[in-house]
């Protein structure tokens, strides 16, 4: 199967093995993944400060980019939720409204995509560990993406997964709220740590790189024996 790759600005720039282990993943699949070098954000930092009329602009680029005969898969659940739900208000009644909707069927985070889509659960994958999942609220609010990366988790060979108390709750980043609320955004991402502890856990793993981020800056800070994985790091194991 033919895919389209869409790697978020912040994982491009800080962590471009996420990128590459997302495209071996999906080659591992079965995809043949293409990626166009000359795209950019989705415009969700734009859109969630409240500057919709820039959000728009740079939204339009991504439509007029976008292939919409192809599968689109992105390993951020947050920039999916941005196209399947905040596009709807910025393009609704205008010209893009239609490449929207035909984007919107077609776009998938990297887990949805390999159990709704590929049925596939076993990739091979390889890692001696234990491990607690986090539940983004973009994955799990906005794309309602619950089982599809415990399934994907749970054929690991030698990874031991172990529910931490609250796993839906919010890690604390929310974009700007981490900027404009930080005692709050502190708080909620100590308590986050405090759970995924108390499990025993040696990585926290999620969907989206911006949980991951705002708990791994807290964890280092602190100097916290536990670690942060993109769950495309994870799969990426072994192949």
């Amino acid at each position: 199967m033919k895919v389209d790759l869409f790697i978020p600005c912040f994982i491009d720039q800080l962590r471009p093995e996420t990128a590459f282990n997302t495209i071996k993943v999906l080659e591992k699949a079965g995809c043949h993944v293409s990626y166009n070098v000359e795209q950019t954000c989705c415009g969700q930092a734009a859109f969630n400060a409240g500057f919709w009329d820039e959000a728009r602009e740079i939204g339009v680029k991504f439509l007029t980019e976008a292939d919409t005969n192809r599968y689109m898969v992105s390993p951020s659940a947050s920039c999916v939720g941005m196209i399947r739900n905040s596009y709807d208000f910025l393009f609704q009644n205008s010209s893009h409204h239609n490449k929207c909707r035909q984007l919107q069927k077609k776009i998938f985070e990297l887990s949805e995509f390999l159990i709704d889509v590929m049925k596939v659960e076993d990739l091979g994958s390889m890692l001696t560990a234990k491990a607690t999942y986090h539940d983004s609220c973009s994955a799990l609010r906005e794309c309602n993406i619950k089982s599809q990366p415990r399934k994907l988790l749970d054929k690991v060979q030698g990874l031991q997964i172990v529910e931490m108390n609250d796993c839906e709750t919010c890690c604390g980043f929310g974009g700007s709220f981490a900027v404009k609320n930080e005692a709050i955004s502190v708080a909620m991402t100590e308590q986050k740590v405090e759970h995924a502890l108390a499990t025993g856990a040696e990585y926290i793993i999620s969907t989206d790189y911006s949980c991951l981020m705002q708990l791994d800056s807290y964890i280092k800070q602190k100097n916290l024996p536990i670690k942060t994985l993109h769950i495309a790091d994870v799969l990426a194991q072994g192949l």
